[in-house]
This record gives structure tokens, sequence and C-alpha cells, in this order.
């Protein structure tokens, strides 16, 4: 997270809150223990609690244009240590200030947000805009600075924050009744994205210069078109000699077709060149991406639906990456509900064939990380209550081999879960989890979740 004090918004949420006359709260305290057996080490126990707050402030000043969003979670280790960075840790997630214009669909964000236009997913504190034009045209842009994360490495938190000190882009689309949109879209992560930000060839680089087209075509009722390609416009140095430099940051389209007899056919191709494309990421979930080379991966999907309350999905997903080579995941799923007694249940099968790793020492010359999937899960509700039972297993091809499974060929994991829903807004559930696993050996993990929803409105509302 970055180490500023964003007081001008934390004042904002104070007193915007404080005016407010439509004020939503929800706040979700997790609590979870498990304890460790890993052999070689030594056993950890851990006790984590963690509690996310939100609230959604509208009508400020007794109007419907301006609002205020807040989103933010801090967790604190009651055991051993759970989290790298510490015993306590937390962040907010977004805090931003929302003004609605009476006209064109305008408005104006400023504060912390998330941006999800055509060519990234990214998470900024800054200033957006957006309004309808004539035609079926729309335009958005922002600017501000990139949230940055530690979750990289500390030799490379410098070189990134003195890299990535600005990020601004902008999207121009055009929508046409009966056919879809088509947009244009910009995004610079850093005030100059080159490798002259680097010391060397071989250094990272963490700035983006990234151009894209996105699209979104329903020109048949009975076929749905989506994806973007996004070019790396940037000055490009190979940091590894051969590495393939394409141009092409992203090529992802996929289609659907809803045929005859209760079918439904999708398809899907995803081309990455990692080094342009995860140079830069904002966001904790994309991991901290070190990776280069070519990632590419194509796949299909069939869903029949010919037999009430039943759903039978069939899917392969062929992946070839450069640092790992080919990989093929296929498989069916059975899907059976029962809406009159809200019960849902499924069971499936998968098989992954994966290309065998290289050289590890001269005792294990190559391992294969083949394997299958099989997955069974029911879910009840009952008025206010609800339960799950979640069960799956892995049956790994090589264990004897494999550096990382110690012998055993099984994994499995089963999930039980009970919730309840009371009406005056708490929502309370826990999870148990049983695992047998080759590298943590048997564990059991204990989750407690409750989530409180409350509201207040102004004189005279509900």
């Amino acid at each position: 997270m970055k180490h500023r004090t964003h007081l001008a918004l934390l004042a904002t949420l104070v007193t915007g809150t404080a005016m407010a006359q439509d004020v939503a709260v929800s706040t979700t305290s997790i609590a979870q223990t498990w304890k460790t057996n890993t052999p070689g080490f030594s056993s950890s126990s851990y006790t984590p609690l963690t509690e996310y707050v939100g609230i959604d402030a509208n009508r400020l000043s007794g109007k419907d244009a301006l609002s205020f969003h807040f989103y933010g979670w801090g967790m604190a280790d009651l055991g051993d240590q759970s989290y790298i960075g510490g015993k306590t840790t937390g962040d907010f997630t977004y805090g931003y200030l929302q003004y609605r214009f009476n006209q064109a669909n305008a408005e104006i964000k400023a504060g912390r947000f998330t941006v999800n236009q055509g060519v990234g997913n990214e998470q900024v504190d800054g200033i957006s805009g957006r309004t309808d034009l004539r035609g079926g045209f729309t335009v958005s842009a922002f600017a501000g600075s990139p949230v940055i994360f530690r979750n990289y490495s500390n030799q490379n938190m410098s070189q990134l924050a003195s890299q990535r000190n600005s990020m601004f882009g902008g999207r121009l689309a055009w929508f046409a009744p009966k056919v879809g949109e088509i947009g244009v879209d910009f995004l610079e992560d850093g005030s100059s994205p080159s490798t002259q930000a680097a010391p060397t060839a071989a250094a990272v680089v963490y700035t983006r210069r990234l151009v894209g087209l996105d699209m979104k075509l329903t020109p048949y009722s009975f076929v749905d078109f989506s994806g973007r390609t996004v070019i790396d416009v940037a000055p490009l140095v190979a940091p590894v000699a051969g590495l393939n430099l394409s141009r092409v940051a992203e090529d992802d389209y996929n289609i659907t077709f809803k045929l005859p007899q209760s079918l439904a056919l999708s398809g899907s191709f995803v081309e990455r060149n990692l080094f342009a494309y995860f140079a830069g990421s904002t966001l904790p979930n994309l991991f901290n991406q070190n990776e280069q080379g070519m990632f590419k991966a194509t796949g299909s999907k069939l869903i029949w639906t010919g037999v009430p309350n039943l759903q039978v999905v069939a899917d392969i997903r062929r992946t070839d990456r450069d640092s790992y080579g080919t990989t093929t995941r296929g498989g069916m799923d059975l899907r059976y509900s029962l809406p009159d007694s809200h019960v849902l249940a499924g069971v499936g099968y998968h098989r992954v064939n994966a290309a065998d790793v290289a050289a590890v020492d001269v005792t294990a010359p190559a391992y294969s990380l083949s394997h299958s999937e099989m997955r069974a899960w029911v879910m009840v509700e009952r008025g206010a209550l609800s339960a799950s039972l979640d069960g799956i297993r892995f049956h790994y091809s090589d264990p004897y081999t494999d550096p990382n499974l110690n012998g055993q060929s099984i994994e499995t994991a089963v999930v039980g879960s009970v919730g309840y829903k009371a009406k005056n807004g708490v929502k309370a559930s826990g999870d148990l989890t049983l695992e047998n696993s080759p590298i943590f050996g048997k564990q059991t993990i204990a989750l407690l979740r409750v989530e409180y929803r409350f509201g207040l409105a102004g004189k005279g509302e509900k």
C-alpha cells in the first residue's frame, strides 16, 4: 500500500457522512484459525481477524447529484504472524466523491477509484470524468497517480516508485443500436514510459504506454462477440537477448453462439506479451509480474440445457507459455437445480495434461505436473438458513519425482458452510475446511464471517 496520509480524503469521509441524507453502511468481520505442521518446519498457529467497511452516502446536501463512496479493510493477527508485512495491515480500496450531472449521463469522480475502460483495470488516486456526445459517442478521461502496493521486493520498490510517478488515459467510444459498441483507448503509466528509466538493459521497466481497441458486438440475437487488442507503443529495448518484443501486448476475444436444441457454444482466444502487458500492473491480484515471453490460450465451451433443471457443460482449454510449454485442460460439469426446494448440486471431472518441468537436479531430471481433478458440491437454502458442502480431489501423475508432492499422489479438501441471514441486516456464516495436502499435511481451517448492513435516511423517509 502507499505510505501516504490522505488527509483530504479522510476529512471528506467525516464531513460527507455527516451531511448525507441517505447513508448505507456495510461491515464484514472475518475470523480465521488454522495450524500448520509442514514436514521440516516448526508448527504454527494462525488466527487473523479481518474487518471490511463500506460506506455509500448519497444525496449529500440534499441533492441527488453528489455522493460519497468508501471501502476499506484492516487485519490483525491474534496468533502467529500470517502476513509478510507484519502482524497488522490494512488499506482502503476506494474512497471518492462523485457528482452526476442531470444531462448527457455525465459524471466526475475525485479520490481513489478504479478505472475499468478498454486498455486496463487500474487503481488511481486522482480525478476522472465521462459524458455522452451526439451521434452515439461517449468520451471519458482520468489523471492522477497509480496506487502502488508493496507486493514488490525492497530492491525494486524505489525504482518502481520513481518510474511510475503519474498515470492518465482516456477512451472514445461509439454505440449503435442493434450493433454494439466500439472504443479506442489510451493509457500512460509513468511520465516517460521507456527503458531510459532503467540503468541497464536487464533492469526491470515498470512503465507503460498502451493503445487499445475494444468492442462488444451483438449484430444478431444469437451472437455475442467481445474483445480487445492492446498495442504497446513505448520505446522498447529487449531486457533479455532473443526475447520476443511483439508490439501486441494483448489480444483477448470471446464469441458465443446461441444454437437450437438448448445449446450454446462459445470460443475464446487470448494472446499476451507478458513483458509489455504486465510491466507495471497496479492491482495486487495480478501479482508482481517478473515473467517475460509470450502466453497464448484458446478454449471452447458447450452448454446444453435440454432437460429441465439440468445443465451440462463441456469445456477444453489449451495454453502455450514460453517458460512452461503447453498445457491442456478439458472435462465436464453436471449441474442440477430444484427451484422449488432451493437446492443446487453438481459434479465435475477435468484432466490436465501439462508439459514436464525441466531438470531440477541430477536425481530429478524432469517431472510431470499432469493431474486429474474431481469435484462435487451441493447448496441448500431454507428461509433465513443456508448450507453448502464442497469436496475436491486431485490425483497427481508423478508424486515420486515431483519434489513438491513428498511422494503423495492424492490431495483432498472438503469445505462445509452454514449461514444465517436475519431480518435486521445481520448475516452470519461459518466455514470448516478439512484438507490433506502433500505440502502442509492434514489441516483443519475454520472461518467465521459476520456481515452487518444498516442505513440512515432523511426525515420522513424509509
